[in-house]
């Protein structure tokens, strides 16, 4: 019998197709069953999968609370530091209002100025024309608080924002108490500040000087004033 050429391709196809069935099912049969995921597995890493989503979500409303709290935390920082420039401020002020009102006692550089009454008075000249009033006292005094003194004494006596001066013949009397000339203003504050204050062309010196006032103002590193109350007892 005479075999046919298309029966021996079919026959060699045949075989080829059986060992390749065959090889698959040795190779299915060598993966372990460890490699195949059941249902429980697929449940597990479900329930992980949605405790990880779970998680993230509530770190992400954690880190956004935690960026609330820390912009909290910056504003009230600031409103701390604000009011603690403030206050300091506040003390500062309070501090040099004590100064110029004279409740505290004080002590610093500043400058002293002593006016005294002529020493030439010409023959049918009023004397009282060449003598040290009240109103060369009160020029001087203006003046060093215009230029921000910090504390000003007459003859040694305090003054505060309520003094008061009052000539009489030819002493003064300074809050009650009398003073004779010559009469020493000291001032503590920016020395430079004062000194070139009085100084001015035309200013408190040259108009001190017109009124046949004698004049002398001195820097001074340290001046020591009491408070104004203890003056007064």
């Amino acid at each position: 019998m005479k075999v046919k050429g298309n029966h021996v391709i079919l026959s060699f196809i045949l075989i080829i197709t059986g060992f390749i069935i065959a090889l698959s099912y040795q190779f299915a049969n060598e993966i372990p069953k460890s490699q195949f995921i059941t249902d429980g597995q697929w449940k597990k890493e479900d329930e992980l999968r949605n405790e990880v989503l779970f998680e993230q979500s509530v770190n992400r409303n954690l880190s956004e609370e935690l960026r609330a709290i820390q912009a909290e935390i910056n504003t009230i920082e600031e409103e701390i530091a604000i009011q603690e420039r403030t206050y300091f401020n506040l003390v500062e002020d309070l501090e040099r209002l004590r100064m110029v009102t004279g409740s505290v006692g004080v002590k610093g550089p500043g400058i002293e100025v002593t006016l005294r009454d002529s020493d030439y008075v010409p023959d049918g000249e009023n004397p009282n024309f060449y003598i040290v009033h009240e109103l060369h006292i009160q020029k001087v005094i203006h003046e060093l608080l215009v230029t921000q003194a910090e504390a000003i004494a007459i003859n040694g006596q305090r003054i505060s924002h309520r003094s008061y001066i009052q000539c009489v013949g030819p002493v003064i009397r300074i809050d009650g108490n009398t003073s004779f000339a010559p009469f020493v203003i000291t001032a503590i504050g920016d020395t430079d500040k004062l000194f070139d204050s009085l100084h001015l062309p035309g200013g408190i010196r040259d108009q001190l000087l017109s009124d046949q006032i004698e004049v002398k103002i001195e820097k001074k590193d340290l001046l020591m004033m009491d408070p104004y109350l203890s003056e007064r007892g």
